[in-house]
């Protein structure tokens, strides 16, 4: 019985670490990638690797931004060129694409040019646990 209680007592001060090593827990990314490509004129293009999420291309470019290139967490970026569906790519800049319309919605879009949010919102869409597949 003693054993019994010291394995308990082991497995329940072990449980967190053991799950955020597979994954679970706070601030742990999703299973979730991108590919960033830096392209001319400061587009950056980026490539969705499993999900094809909206909220997993501003979690890519978010990131990339702030780590990579280090631009201040409230940083405007936009989407310069919509989605694909055939490449599974959007591109994103962090100057306002011309003639589009770049008021901020409430929607977490990348099917239109010139939707735009700060680099850490993007960024915080790296730690949400549940990312939908939706448009």
């Amino acid at each position: 019985m003693r054993f019994l209680k010291v394995f308990a007592s082991t497995a329940l001060v072990l449980a967190p670490a053991i799950a955020e090593a597979v994954g679970f827990g706070l601030y742990v990314r999703p299973q979730f990638r991108t590919e960033i490509t830096a392209l001319p004129d400061g587009v950056y293009e980026v490539k969705a690797v499993g999900s094809s999420a909206p909220v997993n291309y501003w979690c890519g470019i978010g990131d990339y931004a702030i780590r990579t290139l280090g631009v201040p967490n409230n940083q405007r970026i936009y989407i310069y060129r919509a989605y694909e569906p055939g490449v599974r790519t959007v591109q994103f800049s962090l100057s306002p694409p011309p003639g589009a319309d770049t008021k901020p919605g409430y929607s977490i879009t990348v099917r239109k040019v010139g939707a735009n949010m700060s680099a850490s919102s993007a960024q915080n869409y790296c730690y949400d646990n549940f990312i939908m597949d939706t448009f």
